[in-house]
């Protein structure tokens, strides 16, 4: 059964390499998918109350109408795909609502979005993801606002999987993963691509982070919480986690929900992906770590994953010092040995998925990503505790 499932999901990989993958074909590939998607063990719904009808005034979950709410900034390559399965739902009457907020788009997003019927906004300048997502909020009507990125083709099935969810768990929020078959065939587009589903599908379950690439909140909650900090996140960056931490500072639930799929259509290359990681995503989010003094317990923060950073470091200083004839080469050798081992449930994920010498180059950028991500966190931590510390000095020097 493993043997024909893998010949399936290469099969459908080869076939998404050579069309490029039409707007409709999506949403035939989606149904599709969703016979053999790899999704985790089943995840019992944690006892406690229900998060949901609290934050809906104890609206009926099976009853909920949606409002997609759908940021774009010169999206007009991707937004026709983007909408297609949100328009079929709509006539299907799963969701109410789709709202387009164009943040200053130079392009012809809106007149796309416009085309399509739905409602279009626009947000007054370029306010970021965030902002934007705030002005389509403050419009919806529904009781549940569905965010979608305008580069994100979420499946067909997203919407009863969505409310099934939140009926089925109680929890104030809710949010997916991208499936593993992005159109983008180079290999750092699906290699970021993995990766996110890898953590996503291993942390199905109550979790204390938010993703609004494909991810729904309650109406009250979000208003409650304030929206996105738009002030602080003018570009896309954090401001989903950020807003997830608040979300479960107040007590409320969030759930991730493996079944809940969407094809990502985002290019990525080394340019983009370092700057991305690093100053969109490492720098901000070490920053809300050291402030908060919080630190999740899952998806890429987890003890084990800092265990396999430490490790990335480690090996690299010793292979550094052995080029250098500073120490013998066993320690690096040793140190290449612990990383591979515990490296080795991605590794296996990348061959089952793409084949061993992707596995390979995935696991070897992946150490890079420790790193760069760990002197993110250590150039935060510098930065915010070398001033306390020359203050406490200057104290101690000049009592006056």
């Amino acid at each position: 059964m493993a043997t024909r499932l893998r010949m399936v999901e290469r099969a459908r990989f080869a076939a998404v390499q050579a069309s490029r993958v039409s707007a409709t074909k999506y949403s035939a590939r989606a149904a599709k998918a969703s016979r053999w998607r790899d999704i985790a063990q089943p995840v019992d719904a944690p006892d406690g109350g229900n998060a949901l009808n609290a934050a809906t005034e104890s609206t009926s979950p099976a009853a909920l109408a949606v409002t997609v709410i759908m940021p774009v900034y010169n999206g007009s390559t991707t937004l026709r795909q983007s909408l297609e399965p949100l328009l079929a739902m709509r006539r299907r009457g799963e969701i109410a609502q789709i709202i387009v907020v164009d943040d200053g788009s130079t392009d012809a997003s809106a007149a796309i979005a416009a085309a399509a019927a739905v409602t279009v906004l626009e947000s007054g300048g370029r306010l970021g993801p965030g902002g934007a997502r705030n002005v389509g909020a403050a419009a919806a009507t529904s009781d549940v606002l569905w965010f979608v990125d305008a580069d994100v083709v979420v499946h067909a099935d997203g919407a009863r999987v969505l409310v099934e969810a939140l009926r089925r768990t109680g929890a104030a929020a809710v949010f997916g993963t991208y499936d593993d078959a992005p159109p983008a065939a180079n290999f750092f587009s699906q290699y970021k691509n993995l990766v996110h589903r890898y953590h996503h599908v291993r942390a199905g379950g109550d979790i204390d982070t938010f993703w609004a690439g494909c991810g729904a909140i309650a109406s009250k909650a979000f208003a409650d919480a304030g929206g996105f900090d738009a002030a602080r996140y003018p570009h896309s960056s954090i401001e989903d986690i950020e807003l997830g931490l608040r979300l479960r500072q107040r007590g409320l639930r969030i759930h991730l929900e493996p079944a809940l799929l969407a094809t990502h259509l985002k290019v990525w290359h080394l340019a983009n992906l370092l700057h991305t990681e690093v100053y969109r995503r490492a720098i901000p989010w070490s920053q809300l770590i050291i402030e908060q003094g919080w630190w999740s317990s899952k998806l890429n923060m987890d003890r084990g994953e800092r265990f396999r950073a430490l490790l990335a470091a480690c090996g690299l200083a010793a292979l550094l010092l052995a080029a250098a004839r500073v120490s013998p080469l066993w320690p690096a050798l040793l140190l290449v040995g612990l990383i591979a081992v515990a490296n080795r449930r991605l590794f296996d994920y990348f061959r089952r998925r793409r084949g061993v010498r992707f596995a390979i180059g995935g696991v070897i950028y992946h150490q890079l990503y420790y790193l760069y991500s760990a002197a993110a966190f250590l150039y935060c931590l510098a930065a915010y505790r070398l001033p306390a510390v020359r203050r406490r000095r200057d104290r101690r020097t000049h009592p006056a």
